[in-house]
């Protein structure tokens, strides 16, 4: 169940993809939040320098890997603008990672950037579960979402 609290960090993911886009970068943005609540690490998407394997949700499970005990990273929550890819599921499933929790989905992404004319990725957008197992998902937000496909529209639109 996304409460209060979930939203305040979802929100805080939309404003990092809004900082990822004002750089340039595809509008993706993560948090890292401990089980007492506390925000360890925050990222966005890097991927405009041409390795698209810098994801924020890739960076945070890498970075819970050398600095977390596998009981802290299991206890743990992460928070994204959008639903991890395949590689980011499968990173947080590795080294881990507790709950997840997204604004909007693969599947919302899909249809947006299919209406926009962009034509799909060679990775195929997977549901989180379809890629591991055992972890606790939430979401999409809808009132978050819209909020995440005007930052792929602007993007876009600036192509």
């Amino acid at each position: 169940m996304i409460n209060d609290t979930d939203l305040k960090h979802l929100q805080r993911c939309i404003e990092l993809a809004k900082a990822a886009l004002e750089a340039g970068d595809e509008p993706f943005g993560s948090v890292l939040v401990s089980a007492d609540g506390d925000v360890l690490m925050e990222d966005h998407n890097h991927v405009a320098g041409g390795d698209h394997t810098q994801h924020p949700e890739f960076a945070l499970a890498r970075w819970a890997a050398g600095n977390m005990t596998p009981e802290e990273r299991a206890k743990a929550t992460v928070y994204t603008s959008g639903e991890h890819c395949p590689m980011c599921a499968a990173a947080h499933g590795w080294v881990g990672l507790g709950r997840i929790v997204y604004a909007s989905s693969s599947a919302q992404l899909a249809q947006w950037l299919n209406e926009m004319g962009v034509a799909a990725s060679r990775v195929r957008n997977l549901p989180i579960q379809d890629v591991i197992r055992d972890t606790v998902v939430e979401g999409p937000v809808p009132e978050l979402a819209e909020q995440v496909r005007q930052l792929h529209r602007q993007f876009y639109e600036k192509k």
